[in-house]
């Protein structure tokens, strides 16, 4: 028996009513019956487009990685890195509820593919040996993923920044490095500032790994 086709011509309106439905009640409201009512269909004709929910996530992960910069490929590796790394923030501020998704949803439609081929393009452009690129590349994803849900979900928000009553106790010897700390911590933060520092660090972390695999 033939794999089931699966239909195309209403994939982009679906995909819209599951990022809106994520938008207005959050991620684990977006269900095979939910965005089906959304559309206008049954149940079972959203199954024409998608074979299950794991299905449609995945293509919702496909169309945020989709929105990413495309870098021109004889730009600078950095450059290319830093394109990608910015547009993959810009996409989680416009779509917070989803970007999650990146965490938990393998990299299996062509627009993740091609993201993770950009990737190891740049890190092989970099120097990095063609042994340490995977694990590079993961460092360099875990990374830019993690700042960008942190901040889109509201983790770098002021109150989080409010080291005074992360602090707690008045007395020196509770929490001692806070206290050390106490001027930096209450100084207020630009977040993106600290983003284009720690996207330095991160150049000299894979310039690091290049030099390693040339010793």
């Amino acid at each position: 028996m033939g794999k089931r086709k699966i239909k195309t011509e209403r994939r982009p309106e679906i995909l819209d009513a599951a990022l809106a439905i994520a938008a207005e009640r959050g991620l684990d409201a977006v269900s095979m019956r939910t965005v089906a009512e959304r559309v206008g269909v049954t149940p079972m004709a959203l199954y024409g487009y998608f074979e299950g929910k794991d299905a449609l996530l995945d293509a919702l992960v496909g169309l945020l990685l989709s929105d990413l910069p495309a870098p021109d490929p004889s730009a600078p590796w950095e450059e290319r890195l830093e394109l990608i790394a910015n547009g993959a923030r810009d996409t989680a501020r416009r779509h917070p509820a989803v970007f999650p998704l990146l965490f938990s949803r393998p990299s299996v439609t062509p627009a993740a593919v091609l993201v993770v081929d950009l990737l190891y393009q740049a890190l092989l452009d970099a120097g990095v040996p063609e042994a340490h690129v995977p694990r590079v590349e993961r460092l360099v994803s875990t990374f830019v993923l993690g700042f960008a849900v942190s901040e889109a979900g509201g983790r770098f928000s002021a109150g989080s920044a409010d080291a005074r009553s992360r602090r707690g106790g008045p007395e020196p010897g509770h929490l001692p490095a806070h206290h050390r700390l106490a001027a930096h911590l209450d100084a207020a933060v630009d977040w993106d500032a600290e983003f284009r520092a720690d996207l330095e660090d991160l150049m000299w972390t894979i310039k690091a790994a290049a030099a390693r695999g040339t010793g």
